[in-house]
């Protein structure tokens, strides 16, 4: 009997410490209402991880659970990924296996939408082959621009916070690239906050006990280690 799950990702603290998954779970609740579903607990999947890979253990999970037939419901693209050319072949690795996707708030993007484009471009070979071949271009074109525009944004967000460190950081005394309060805790916390603004500055520095330019002058250097 096929099934549907439900997958939600954080990676922001912002959400881990006040939002979680709040808006997640509210989105996929009133799916589940509407369609008159209920997914079952133990078919959430929830991973407090970057969507830069799929490495994420509870994706994993979910993908060694799924199969043919089945449903994976997720409020946005972003959530499923945040990485234009793995996220295209796995959504169509996904697709081509049977597996539905369906993004509440990306239509265009469910399966059942690409697949009914791909039925059209397949009719359309048969009487138009460059006809039907472009169709199938369009098709592509619609995923990857899609996901292409969620990468995009994640290194947008980097990039600012990277200038907004450049243009307000205030030299000290301390020696270019001395890192004598870096902890590998610290670091990974930064290296988070540069890639998805995982933690707030604010709470780098109440959790680490520094001062915010201090704190500037860490994340400056490790973003420039990129």
């Amino acid at each position: 009997m096929c099934k549907i799950v439900a997958y939600m990702r954080i990676s922001t603290e912002e959400e881990r410490g006040k939002q979680k998954f709040t808006r997640q779970e509210q989105a996929i609740e009133r799916w589940q209402k509407e369609n008159n579903v209920k997914i079952a607990d133990r078919r959430i999947y929830k991973d407090d991880a970057s969507g830069e890979s799929f490495d994420r253990p509870s994706w994993k999970e979910l993908e060694d659970d799924i199969n043919t037939g089945d449903t994976i419901i997720f409020k946005e693209i972003s959530r499923f990924t945040r990485e234009r050319d793995n996220g295209y072949i796995k959504y169509m690795d996904l697709l081509n296996n049977g597996v539905n996707l369906i993004f509440l708030d990306n239509p265009t993007l469910n399966t059942s939408y690409i697949k009914d484009l791909q039925c059209n471009a397949d009719k359309m070979k048969e009487d138009n082959i460059i006809g039907g071949m472009t169709m199938e271009f369009i098709i592509k074109l619609l995923i990857v621009t899609e996901l292409d525009r969620v990468e995009k944004e994640r290194k947008t967000i980097v990039k600012r916070i990277v200038d907004g460190i450049n243009a307000s950081d205030k030299k000290s005394g301390r020696k270019e690239g001395q890192l004598d309060k870096m902890t590998p805790e610290l670091e990974a916390d930064i290296k988070k906050f540069l890639a998805d603004r995982s933690i707030k500055q604010v709470d780098l520095m109440k959790k680490y006990n520094l001062s915010r330019n201090t704190l500037k002058k860490y994340v400056k250097i490790i973003a420039n280690q990129k």
